[in-house]
């Protein structure tokens, strides 16, 4: 296929090199001066987008995205698929898709989960809103840039199974590093309270995947001095666009907003900027009760 990707950062220029690396025809376009290998790079997001089957965009906000948008919809023929990567607020991505659909294409909302490793190794998860049709033309490239795409409905249904899914990971793993801490202090070895939790009824994937704390479990960023596989920050951003989510549709979240308040405080007020989200283990065992 001849592919436009726009947005070409920490994860979009992994999953267009994977593209290119599979033989697809790439052209690239990022504000940043980079080089993507096999991938072709222009001057313009429109330059991009002209000609092209699919046009993927990764970008940081709604707001962008709708900016891009106004760029790359005209540039775009009939028929060929806006393939949007992005994690972005609902609306944001319903608003781009009528205007997308409007001018004869189809749209995709496919908000990614697995972080840069994921993006590198081909191994993402995407959660997919839009039609059809758009979604079979383009699952031979999420299968290219992932190992599983799934199906989620209408248009904006891709962003609501994003930030559901981060809420709940948000939240299991704040509990985790609070859990991990508490045994510290009850005295209870870490490994014994990796193994018997991962094998329990309180076992998850901040468990037993991506556990928090070094030297126990599969590797993980905290292997690695917390050095992000997924920035507190990006999981801040996730956390508010769960909570504006659930705002507008009148919904009761207050697990997810008192998470969102912890990463807020962390990021913000504390050291959390810049590191792994599951770096909440260290501030945690530093903390005590009421503090």
């Amino acid at each position: 296929m001849k592919i436009g990707f726009i947005g070409l950062g920490n994860m979009g220029g992994p999953m267009a090199a994977n593209l290119a690396k599979a033989g697809h025809d790439v052209t690239g376009f990022d504000t940043a001066d980079v080089e993507i290998e096999g991938v072709t790079m222009v001057s313009g997001a429109a330059e991009a987008a002209t000609g092209k089957d699919v046009v993927i965009t990764m970008l940081p906000n709604g707001d962008i995205l709708k900016k891009v948008a106004e760029e790359i919809i005209p540039a775009m023929e009939a028929g060929a698929v806006h393939l949007d990567c992005s994690t972005v607020d609902v609306d944001s991505a319903r608003a781009v898709a009528e205007k997308a659909r409007a001018a004869g294409l189809s749209a995709l909302d496919a908000p990614v989960s697995g972080g840069v490793g994921g993006a590198q190794g081909g191994t993402l998860t995407f959660m997919v809103g839009g039609d059809e049709a758009g979604f079979e033309k383009a699952k031979p490239l999420f299968d290219i840039m992932g190992r599983k795409a799934v199906h989620c409905g209408p248009s904006g249904n891709g962003q609501a199974a994003k930030i559901c899914n981060n809420m709940i990971l948000g939240a299991t793993m704040i509990v985790t590093c609070e859990a991990f801490a508490l045994a510290d202090r009850l005295g209870l070895d870490r490994q014994a309270m990796f193994d018997v939790v991962s094998t329990s009824s309180g076992s998850s994937w901040s468990m037993n995947t991506y556990c928090p704390a070094p030297g126990i479990g599969p590797e993980s960023p905290s292997d690695n001095d917390y050095t992000p596989g997924f920035a507190a920050d990006l999981m801040l951003k996730d956390l508010r666009l769960a909570m504006q989510a659930a705002e507008g549709a009148d919904a009761d979240t207050p697990v997810g907003e008192t998470a969102m308040k912890l990463y807020e405080r962390f990021v913000e007020a504390e050291d959390g900027k810049g590191k792994d989200f599951s770096a909440m283990l260290p501030r945690f065992e530093k903390r005590h009760r009421g503090a």
